[in-house]
């Protein structure tokens, strides 16, 4: 529970107030990850982040630059943002919760049926860090991330890239996210949350020219989902392959019409 709060005004008190508390402390951005279960904290001190100037939706030599500060709604509104991205912020269905929580809030909770890393996956975004450090996508969600998110790079966001949720109903468990992207010279990219330990890019796929029926059956077998309310494992299964399959046919017929 938390039982102080600060807010400070530059990026270096911050990260002294951090340093300070260590393990007792926690960043907070719009606070919906952590006032709310399953994400709920235990910490005793929050680290507001709201006056450090992290809520800037920046475009820089074709780049997208957001700051980690940025709420899911703003970002949702932003013209600039890529349309397989704010399809999937709309996957978080409350507009009431996409005012209030952080695109850096999303990736360090890095929740397993998280509906907005998989786009982020396929896309390649790059993660701004304390320091200024530029770490992969992948690479942060598989490391400590203990570090201080201070935003997300995406270095292609005109990628032709589509996105799917499987769920219940719009605000309900959700079965499966995942996402396809084609890069430059047509290769795939997939990525998948909700049916694997965490949201990941299946790069064993990526590397086989697979489509239709072959492409279905090679997700099946690299998911590990497990069985619960929202569906039993072979479910899931054959639901993940249909849904990749479906989504590569999609960004084709994306490249057609380009």
């Amino acid at each position: 529970m938390i039982e102080q709060f600060f807010r400070p005004e530059q990026l270096g008190q911050a990260l002294e107030l951090k340093a300070s508390f260590g393990n007792d402390a926690v960043y907070m951005g719009g606070g919906s990850k952590l006032n709310a279960a399953p994400t709920r904290t235990d910490k005793k001190v929050a680290i507001s982040l709201e006056q450090l100037g992290l809520n800037q939706i920046e475009q820089q030599q074709g780049q997208l630059h957001i700051g980690a500060t940025v709420t899911l709604q703003t970002l949702k509104e932003d013209p600039r943002t890529p349309a397989a991205l704010c399809e999937a912020l709309g996957f978080v269905y409350s507009r009431h919760l996409r005012n209030q929580a952080t695109i850096g809030g999303e990736l360090a909770c890095q929740q397993q049926d998280s509906p907005l890393l998989p786009v982020l996956l396929v896309l390649e975004a790059v993660v701004v860090l304390e320091n200024n450090l530029l770490q992969p996508i992948d690479a942060y969600l598989a490391g400590q991330r203990n570090a201080l998110v201070l935003g997300v790079v995406l270095p292609e966001p005109e990628l032709r890239c589509v996105t799917r949720r499987i769920s219940r109903n719009a605000d309900g468990l959700a079965v499966m996210t995942a996402a396809v992207a084609l890069d430059s010279i047509g290769e795939m990219r997939v990525a998948v949350a909700g049916v694997t330990p965490q949201p990941m890019r299946l790069r064993d796929l990526e590397r086989r020219d697979l489509h239709d029926a072959a492409l279905e059956a090679a997700v099946s077998e690299l998911i590990s989902p497990r069985e619960d309310l929202a569906g039993s494992i072979s479910y899931k299964r054959y639901i993940s392959g249909v849904v990749v399959a479906d989504l590569l046919v999609d960004c084709q017929q994306q490249e057609v019409q380009a």
